[in-house]
Parts: structure tokens; sequence; C-alpha cells
């Protein structure tokens, strides 16, 4: 039988005797290690295995403080100034913090694996080409990235599918990042980042635009005129496409313990983390047709640890530059997430739809390949992209 001690060497006396003899809420267990009133010296991954052994799974008084005093306040304001605030806190901490775990593509969702040893890197190229397939990319056509973090997506679409693109991202330092890669790519003149809150998007419209797991942000009391807005943003023959992470329907204690979690420690204000019915309920509301849904939750799970093997990777210097609690914080979160998207406490899905017009034409489904286990993936060097007057070209130069 699985003990508490085979995982935890306690260094606050106290702590040890108040859980000699009963198992130890997971959260307190959690800000013990935060605080660095116990350690974790080996595996994470062996303690979040045996947690039902060792831990429990409850409301705390912690998690009452914690709701009343924070989550209410943020799930009621999303103000634009309090939406900049939580997101800039945790976003603008640091392109090498982000860098640490996410890698050379800077790319903050889920991946897609067609091969489950494959690298971060590989699948998130593949994620990008996936979105650009399902959104039927073509040269010449514009496409807005809504939340389009450090910008990768953009310059992806750009140079592989010659599109003219636009990313919006609320954070200044992905802003900068995005514009200095995009400078350097020299697509200047067909690529840029955008440094504002997505309220305030032009008005304009784009053939195609994409959101990939920045609508959790957004927050419930939003989702509907969020969703109108990309509606009213949306070309009358354009396709949007969907990708976020939620927890799933009927969820347990284990599974709002875990919500609570990433409430408070990672991801402020994102309280519109879905299942996936309510979620497609606020678009059709807002006048969408849903083409296509894919589960992609193993693929979020795949691409969780290897950003935690990363992360590991770079401990000494992520601990020299941002201190211990941070790099434990992380530590946690990501060998957590990666567990829970194991046993589908949080879901992943990918949606694309179009306006649910009379005129929309609905032929161009017709002999497409449109979900991602039917498609069969390039080499970087064979996928569609341009040169540098724009124009599609397969191959390298």
């Amino acid at each position: 039988m699985a003990h508490l001690s085979d995982h935890v060497v306690f260094r606050k006396p106290a702590l040890s005797k108040q859980f000699a003899n009963k198992l130890m809420p997971i959260d307190t267990l959690f800000e013990a290690y935060f605080d660095g009133d116990l350690d974790i010296p080996g595996d994470i991954s062996a303690l979040l295995r045996d947690r039902h052994a060792v831990t429990r799974h409850q409301f705390t008084p912690a998690h009452v403080k914690y709701f009343v005093t924070k989550f209410v306040p943020e799930f009621a304001v999303h103000s634009k100034s309090y939406d900049q605030k939580l997101v800039r806190g945790h976003y603008d901490r640091g392109d090498d913090f982000f860098s640490a775990f996410l890698g050379p593509r800077m790319v903050y969702t889920s991946g897609f694996f067609t091969d489950p040893g494959q690298t971060v890197e590989e699948a998130q190229d593949q994620k990008m080409e996936l979105v650009c397939r399902k959104l039927m990319l073509k040269p010449g056509e514009t496409f807005l990235d809504i939340g389009c973090g450090w910008g990768t997506l953009v310059r992806y679409a750009v140079e592989h599918y010659g599109v003219r693109a636009t990313g919006v991202t609320l954070s200044k330092n992905q802003a900068a990042w995005g514009n200095e890669q995009i400078a350097k790519a020299g697509m200047g003149d067909r690529a840029e980042i955008l440094c504002l809150d997505y309220r305030d998007i032009p008005t304009g419209r784009f053939k195609k635009i994409a959101n990939l797991e920045m609508v959790e942000h957004v927050g419930i009391k939003h989702l509907g005129a969020f969703y109108r807005q990309v509606y009213d943003l949306l070309d009358d023959q354009g396709l949007f496409y969907m990708q976020w992470t939620g927890l799933r329907r009927g969820s347990s204690v284990e599974d709002l313990v875990w919500g609570l979690f990433m409430a408070k420690y990672v991801f402020q204000g994102a309280d519109a983390s879905l299942p996936m019915a309510p979620m497609i309920n606020y678009m059709e509301r807002a006048g969408f047709e849903i083409h296509s849904v894919e589960n992609v939750t193993e693929h979020y799970r795949l691409t969780i640890r290897r950003w935690h093997d990363n992360w590991m990777r770079h401990k000494e210097q992520t601990v020299a530059s941002y201190g211990e609690r941070w790099y434990r914080i992380w530590h946690v979160f990501l060998a957590w997430a990666a567990t829970v998207a194991g046993q589908g406490t949080a879901a992943c899905f990918q949606v694309v739809s179009n306006k649910n017009r009379n005129d929309f034409d609905r032929t161009i489904w017709i002999g497409k390949t449109s979900l991602a286990e039917r498609m069969h993936f390039s080499t970087a060097a064979e996928q569609p992209s341009t040169n540098g007057n724009g124009k599609v070209h397969v191959g390298a130069d």
C-alpha cells in the first residue's frame, strides 16, 4: 500500500504530525510544496498516480476563501482593464520562462501527434498545418488569429499558404516577439501582430478566422458577445476554426479541485473552460453552423508531457531567473495537467464552422478531407510554402 512518505519529505514537523495518520488534501500538499514545507524529491508522476491512495480530493477552507475573494470577482468583472492585468501578469512574465517548456516554436496550445514518439516541435508543426488545412487557406486570403500568442501560426500561414495575416494578443511581450520574428522572416508586408483587447479589433472582414485556446479567457459573461463579434468579423463565405480546453460535463470533486487550482495559480480569470455542448450552444446561438468537431485530448496530454520534460531539463536556469517557487508551481501544473487530461477531466476540442446562412456555399465540403485522422502530413520540405513575393510553391528554394 502506498504512503505519502513514499513520495514526499516533510520539512515542517507540525505538518508531518498533522497528517501522520490521515490523508492530506491534495491542494494542501501542493501549497506546502510551493511554500517549501515539504519536498517531492522523486518522480512527481508517481505521486500523481498514487494520489487517490495518499491524498484526498476535497474542498478546503482555502478553496472557499479563494472562490469568494478572487474567483467570483474575476468571473463577475472581466472588464478590459481587469483582463489586461490578469493576462499580462501571466504572459508577460518573461519569454524565457515560457520557452523553457514550450521550446523554440513558442506555441502554447495542444499539438497534434501522428506518432506518440514525435517531438513537441513536430507536433506543433503538424497542428499548424492541420489548422491551415481545416480552414482551407488559399493564397491572398485574409486570416485573423484571435489570441495569437507569440504569432507562430500567423507566420506559418503566411509562409506556407500565402495569406495576409493579422494576429491579436493582449500581451505586450508576445506582440513584440511575434512582430520581431515576422520582420526577421521578411513578412512585414503580409503579417502583423496587434497588441490589443479582442473587443478592440478594428471593424472589417476576414475570410478565415482562428481562435486557439484563448476563448477560456473571454469568460462566460462575455461568450455570447464574443461569438457575435467573430460572426461580424467573418466573411459570409468564410470559415471559423475554434480550439479550446474545458472540464468535462458532470465534473467530480476531483475535477473541480483541479479547476480551482488552475484558476488560482495558472490561468486567472479563465472561467470559460466549458464542456463541448455549452460551448457549441454559444456558437450556434451567435449564428454559426458547425461542420466538424474533433476531440484531440490525447494530443493535448502528449503535448503537456513534452512541456513537462522540457521544464525539468531547464530547472537550473528557471530557478536562477524566477526562483524556486515559480519552478515548483509549473512543475505541479504541467505534471498534473497531463494526468487529468489522460483521465478525461480536461478535454481539448477543435471545431470548424461557418455562418449558418442560406447562401453559404456548402459544396466546399464535398470531396475534401476534414478530420485530422484522414490526413497525411508531409515533411516540412514538401509542404506548400511561399517565396518572397508571396506566391505559393512546393519544395525548398
